[in-house]
Parts: structure tokens; C-alpha cells; sequence
């Protein structure tokens, strides 16, 4: 069972909750010798990018943005690089989905305690690249073509909440998202200034430092099981006084991106899997080192939830996550490709599967690669 697989494989602190039918129907903390409970705080890395997805369909209902406007018809303080490729395809709705033809690939790398992070816009025009390479956020493909991941484009639309809102990033999600549902425990700081964190680990157990991140919207959200169990409470009650409404909470979860025809991306959403209702296992994950690892996944046909925090494992949160996937829906989740190919072994099912499991390899390379890429 996952207890047991957490006691198993991570050498780290984990935090684990299990929602049936929009009610918690088992948790697990571990281990008990470090005090890891509902309340303590991990960093959630890509997982930042499906809150800023929330915060920018905050914009898009309020009116303030619309989905295929060019982004840079709203941003001001810095503009795309030129390139052969006309920058008005770089619509809002394809950076949420990953298909504005934008070829960084972050990853965005880590900063030292000590170090002073750089601006907005000083990380826009240099990234620091977790490959450690020299990377440029820019339009190297058609935009609308083809699923790329990027984390330069959430740093757009991270700057998209700020000039369109008037207020810094942090601010604003603190003030539509986080203040309505009383996620007091998550924030946008320094995760080793947070009271209650969780420690460091790489993935042999040894204590490691703690980073900040240049990139909030894409990668320096951190919160704690109880938080991120809010957050799914809110999602999956529809007659919850949440921050959007249903018809735009199913909106993100339509296919904007597809690999080889499978669907595998809404607007800031990863599609895992299908359900019977035609509708999909939807959230987002999220990876970085030296060993993190978070996922969060719901179940709209039954209001069934998945959630875990493990620090001190590089994809224990995702390993578990597909089997969850699997179990729910009997279809394996785009990042879960070991999972794709035996359940490809399956006669009855080898024909629809085919796809998803070149798919799923192809988009599990894509989402690990660059670290806090994922």
C-alpha cells in the first residue's frame, strides 16, 4: 500500500492525504521522529504553475484579459525577442497550455540563501537554466503547433498578473486565491525563512540546503497538506463560494494541447486520464531538486482527490500518483509510462493505449526535463 511505499522509498519527509467523495479518507505523515503533520510546509515547485493558471483565469473572468489576446497586447516591461515567428500568436491561452511555440525549456536553476534574487524582468531577459546552459525565453517555433513545456512562459504570465492587476504577483494570488480559501500556511518565501517547514533532503537522505527560486510563477510556491487539502475542498464543491466559477474551473480542464492525439493539457492543467464521464483526472505536479516531488489530482466524476508532499524523493509523489490514476480511471497518466506499458500488455486495451504510451514517454521526457521544469 503507499504507507508502506513511503516508508519504504523515502529516506525525506512526506505528507499524504486521500479524498473520497470530496471527504478525507486517509492521511499519513511521515516520519514520526520529525514532527511532519498537516501543517508543515514543502516547496511544491511546478506545482506553482496551476496556481498562477488560477490566478489568470481569475483575470480572464473579471474581464480583464481574454484567453486569445496577445500577451504582449498587455505587458509592458518587457517584450518578446524578435523572431521569424509573428509574437501575436503567443496568446494567453497557448502559454497555459504550453503551445505558444516557446523553446526555453526551463528549469529554472536555484539560488543560495544567500544570494539576491534578480527582478522580474532581469530573469526574463537572462534566465538562470537549471541544464546550466544559456537559455532565452523566446518564440522559437510556430506558435499553436506543437505542446513545448515551458517554464519561460509562466514568467510571462507572471508578469501578465502583474501589469494587468497592478499589483505584485505574490500579492495578488495572496488576495484571490490563497486569503478567500484561508491558505494561511502558503506563500511565495523563502521556504528555510518559513516557521514549520519541512528539511532539506536528497534523495540518499542526507540533509541538503534549501533554495530560493527567481521564477514564482513558475516555480516557488510552497505550502503544507492541509493548504493544498483546502484548495481541493474548494475545487471539488461546486456550491463552494470559490474564487471562479464551475463553468471556468470544466473550462480548464478542456484539451488545448495534444501529443500524437492524445490529450494531455488544459489551461494550466494536466490532463492524467480520461474518466468515464468523458471528462479527465486533472491537477498538476511537480519536481525539483535535490529531491522534490509533489502531486496533486481530482477526480471531477467523484470528487475523489489525491494529494502528496515528499521531500527527499525526486518522483515518489508521481509514482504513487499513476497507480492512484490507474486504479481510478484503468488507464495509465501521461507521466506514469512504466504504468502505460504493462497496462499496454492488456489485449483488450493495446489498441487505445498505443498512442497514449508514445505520448506518455514523449511528455514525461518533456515535463522532468530541466528539474524545476516539472
Amino acid at each position: 500500500e503507499a504507507t508502506q511505499r513511503i516508508d519504504e522509498s523515502n529516506p525525506g519527509n512526506t505528507a499524504f492525504i486521500l479524498i473520497g467523495d470530496g471527504d478525507v479518507v486517509g492521511e499519513y505523515y511521515a516520519p514520526d521522529n520529525r514532527n511532519i503533520d498537516a501543517q508543515t510546509v514543502f516547496p511544491t515547485s511546478s506545482f506553482s504553475k496551476w496556481i498562477t493558471a488560477l490566478g489568470v483565469m481569475k483575470l480572464v473572468e473579471e474581464g480583464d484579459i481574454a484567453l486569445d489576446d496577445p500577451v504582449s497586447a498587455h505587458i509592458t516591461r518587457w517584450r518578446l525577442p524578435d523572431s521569424e515567428f509573428d509574437e501575436d500568436g503567443v496568446t494567453i491561452r497557448r502559454l497555459l497550455s504550453h503551445m505558444a511555440g516557446l523553446t526555453d525549456g526551463l528549469g529554472f536553476a536555484d539560488y543560495n540563501a544567500n544570494e539576491t534574487l534578480p527582478s522580474l524582468e532581469e530573469t526574463l531577459a537572462d534566465p538562470r537554466a537549471s541544464s546550466g546552459q544559456d537559455v532565452r525565453i523566446e518564440v522559437g517555433a510556430a506558435p499553436g503547433e506543437e505542446f513545448a513545456y515551458s517554464g519561460g512562459g509562466y514568467l510571462i504570465l507572471q508578469l501578465l498578473i502583474e501589469e494587468v492587476s497592478g499589483k505584485a504577483y505574490q500579492a495578488f494570488i495572496r488576495d484571490e486565491l490563497l486569503a478567500p480559501l484561508d491558505m494561511t500556511q502558503s506563500s511565495f518565501r523563502f521556504i528555510g525563512d518559513i516557521e514549520g517547514a519541512t528539511q532539506s533532503f536528497d534523495a540518499s537522505g542526507a540533509v541538503a540546503p534549501h533554495y530560493q527560486y527567481a521564477a514564482a510563477g513558475a516555480t516557488g510556491f510552497s505550502s503544507s497538506a492541509a493548504d493544498l487539502l483546502r484548495l481541493v475542498t474548494a475545487l471539488t464543491n461546486e456550491d463552494a463560494d470559490f474564487i471562479l466559477q464551475p463553468e471556468t474551473l470544466a473550462a480548464m480542464r478542456q484539451p488545448e494541447a495534444h501529443v500524437l492525439g492524445a490529450p494531455i493539457w488544459g489551461l494550466g492543467t494536466i490532463l492524467y486520464a480520461p474518466t468515464k464521464s468523458g471528462d479527465f483526472i486533472y491537477g498538476h505536479d511537480g519536481a525539483n531538486e535535490p529531491a522534490i516531488n509533489v502531486s496533486v489530482r481530482i477526480n471531477p466524476d467523484n470528487h475523489d482527490a489525491y494529494i502528496m508532499l515528499v521531500n527527499g524523493h525526486p518522483s515518489l509523489a508521481s509514482d504513487i500518483g499513476g497507480e492512484w490514476v490507474l486504479w481510478q480511471t484503468g488507464a495509465p497518466d501521461i507521466l506514469s509510462t512504466e504504468k502505460a506499458m504493462k497496462s499496454a500488455l492488456l489485449p483488450a486495451a493495446l489498441g487505445s493505449l498505443l498512442i497514449l504510451i508514445v505520448a506518455a514517454v514523449w511528455a514525461r521526457r518533456l515535463f522532468f526535463r530541466g528539474g524545476a521544469s516539472a
